[in-house]
């Protein structure tokens, strides 16, 4: 067995960095020669991801070739609105209403290996391979991962460790606090031995099962550049450099640098007959500002707070992550700051919370007038965009979309709390997601052409599917990618369209979270940046 496509993720990767980490900077050389030697002879473009470039939705988009309208995944949480009370819980594989890409190569007679990926808990069962899934506590890893593939794991690598492999909850969780710079540093480094882990998995699978489409996903992209963008960001390199700077740059750098070193031998493992694929879910930017969109909002008289009486319910709703409101007043508002989108509350019966169903085109309106009328100190709108769900989340799952998606001038996630003014300057640069991540191409029949067009985030799926010779499903909103690809190639190989995708997603049963880990998960979220 050779390995075909080798798929190699980057949690938040973006040109912005990488194009940095792939040159020869003064002082510091080339911190990725190996990949750098990649790019120079293959194909890469920007990749444009999901409406609002958020983790869950848009890697299942690279999973199933399809957009959130599609396969149903919106956010990290999924929730109900019953009229009286806002209920929520965390999505998992059983929402993903599309066949995703291991479970389509493995009825297809192919073998895959998918490492960290998340939403494949639980994993399907008709996968021909391994999973081991990512963003689940360590105590979930055995149980979702593989039947057998833990035991293997851990009899074969040397200081296997799964608290390690998973989220720490215990050692993130400090980075809620004010870190000193240290600390600061200490958590950046905290990164680089659980990548290390995954890579050794990778390079177990790869040396002993060589499957057909070998992917494994790093995420300390994400995580790194979320607390440490001003460190990595080359717009944002002080006049001068402190003793501190150049450490944090430092400890960057070596993540980069290791990380380079897992691409070397993996692509070196697979062979010169095997393509191969990077992408990132969505790329980095810097944030200057943050929005209290639901503090604007009850400015604009579409939202009342719940009246604190001092209860241990009123504090605990008050210090949630959701905003705590008095619903038979609210008409519009914003659940979490991952959406970054606003929900519009419609009555289902008479005297019950919300609009006249009948109104709802006429107060969107208006609301996304209100919307765009909001500007910062500097008279800049602060609101570039306002996204309607049918428009950008087309699908049976539309309703499950946010009614309207906010794009901000700095592409920055909305804060939801009760805090005054509306829309204030941060004391210092922060990273958040922007929409271009990255897809690149390179091995044997990948064409050495540079740069080419934007592509799409649903892009991936096919081209992988391509890649392992597969035809791409009818019922796809992406398609290959063929300006990476040779002529000669293309010629030889041409691109069919088969037969469309089997079923919905996984509904397996499977042991819920407890309320401790799922705390954990939230305050993870929290550190992220993308609740409070």
């Amino acid at each position: 067995m050779t390995t075909k496509t080798l798929f190699i993720g980057m949690d938040g990767c973006t040109f912005t960095v990488l194009n940095e980490m792939t040159r020869d900077l003064p002082g510091e050389g080339v911190t990725m020669p190996f990949l750098a030697g990649l790019m120079a002879k293959g194909s890469r473009a920007n990749l444009r991801s999901t409406p609002n470039p958020l983790t869950p939705p848009a890697w299942t988009s690279i999973m199933t070739g399809r957009g959130p309208g599609q396969h149903g995944v919106f956010d990290f949480i999924r929730a109900e609105d019953k009229g009286g009370e806002v209920y929520w819980t965390l999505y998992d594989s059983r929402d993903v209403d599309s066949e995703m890409i291991w479970s389509i190569a493995s009825r297809q007679g192919k073998s895959i290996a998918a490492l960290n990926f998340p939403l494949t808990a639980p994993p399907p069962k008709d996968v021909n391979g391994s999973i081991v899934p990512g963003f689940i506590p360590a105590k979930h890893l055995r149980r979702n991962s593989t039947p057998g593939l833990f035991e293997r794991l851990k009899e074969a690598i040397p200081g296997f460790d799964a608290k390690e492999l998973a989220w720490d909850f215990d050692n993130e969780k400090q980075a809620l606090e004010v870190l000193n710079d240290n600390d600061m540093e200490q958590w950046v480094r905290y990164h680089l031995p659980r990548e290390e882990q995954w890579f050794n998995i990778a390079e177990y699978i790869l040396q002993n099962d060589a499957p057909d489409l070998m992917a494994v996903m790093f995420d300390g992209t994400d995580k790194i550049q979320h607390q440490a963008w001003q460190f990595v960001d080359p717009n944002l390199v002080p006049a001068e450099r402190s003793e501190f700077y150049n450490r944090m740059r430092g400890v960057c750098r070596e993540y980069f640098a290791n990380v380079d070193r897992y691409i070397e031998k993996l692509v070196t493992m697979a062979g010169p007959e095997c393509q191969v694929f990077f992408a990132s879910d969505h790329g980095f930017t810097a944030t200057v500002e943050v929005l209290r969109i639901n503090s604007f909002l009850e400015d604009l008289g579409y939202l009342k707070w719940a009246v604190n009486d001092g209860s241990e319910q009123a504090l605990r709703r008050e210090a949630s992550d959701f905003a705590n409101l008095d619903w038979s007043q609210t008409t519009a508002y914003c659940r979490t700051p991952s959406s970054n989108g606003i929900h519009i509350r419609q009555s289902t019966k008479p005297g019950e919370p919300g609009i006249d169903p009948k109104d709802y085109i006429p107060f969107r309106d208006k609301l996304i007038a209100d919307l765009k009328t909001l500007k910062n100190d500097d008279g800049e709108p602060v609101i570039v965009d306002v996204l309607k769900r049918e428009e950008w989340f087309p699908g049976q799952h539309m309703e499950r979309a946010c009614d309207l998606t906010l794009v901000l001038r700095d592409n920055g996630f909305v804060s939801i709390r009760n805090i005054k003014p509306a829309v204030v300057k941060r004391p210092n640069p922060a990273g958040t997601h922007h929409p271009d991540g990255i897809f690149m191409a390179y091995g044997k029949g990948i064409a050495a052409n540079g740069l080419v067009d934007r592509l799409d985030i649903r892009d991936v799926c096919p081209t992988l599917l391509y890649s392992l010779g597969l035809p791409v499903p009818s019922d796809f909103e992406g398609k290959a990618a063929e300006p990476f690809f040779t002529e000669n190639w293309l010629a030889e190989h041409p691109v069919k369209i088969g037969r469309a995708t089997v079923g919905g997603g996984e509904k397996a049963k499977s042991e819920d979270m407890d309320d401790e880990e799922k705390r954990q998960i939230i305050e993870q979220l929290q550190m992220l940046g993308y609740m409070e």
